[in-house]
């Protein structure tokens, strides 16, 4: 019994820090990154889809992305895609090709996304806690209806509070490497 709520409690945890790399992924850094755009959905024959399945989304070099759509009538609904995002870039079009260069970031700008940066990842943070109660909830309630004892209790909440520990310090390590990667351009 108090397996399973540790081991749910470790897989919650994880999926919140995996959240957060994965949230992170989509921010733009100034480098090119096909994640910045693969959450765009395109208008296709009346429905929308991911951009992924509509053209192919290839980091030409470190400033740009190329986007080429498999067919010639989508070239106008994924640039309408991207302008319509919040991604603040403008497609220059070529024939079927459509290239975003990434614009280097203002000083002002990288500060700005860094305070968006620590925000989601003290999100995580209280996501991470808000798992950690229910687990002591549950634990405590296993005492109170004496299935079992209170040595288990209290080793089981240190297990917990060692696995909220674990799960806060990868936050603070995916924060602190986006953070540095935004800076250091």
């Amino acid at each position: 019994m108090l397996a399973t709520i540790k081991q749910d409690a470790q897989t919650r945890m994880a999926k919140s820090v995996e959240a957060l790399r994965h949230e992170l992924q989509r921010l733009r850094t100034g480098r090119a990154s096909t994640a910045l755009v693969e959450h765009l959905k395109v208008n296709y024959y009346g429905s929308d889809v991911p951009i992924t399945q509509v053209a192919n989304v290839v980091v030409s070099d470190a400033r740009s992305l190329t986007i080429t759509p498999w067919e010639k009538s989508m070239v106008q609904p994924v640039e309408k895609a991207i302008l319509a995002s919040d991604l603040g870039l403008n497609p220059t079009t070529a024939g079927t090709t459509i290239r975003l260069n990434m614009p280097l970031l203002t000083e002002e700008r990288r500060k700005e996304l860094a305070k968006h940066v620590s925000h989601e990842g003290e999100n995580a943070k209280v996501a991470i806690r808000n798992i950690r109660r229910d687990a002591m909830h549950h634990v405590k309630e296993l005492l109170k209806d004496k299935q079992i004892t209170e040595d288990e209790e209290r080793r089981a909440e240190d297990e917990v509070q060692k696995l909220t520990d674990k799960s806060i310090k990868d936050v603070d390590a995916v924060v602190k490497a986006k953070e540095d990667e935004l800076m250091a351009l």
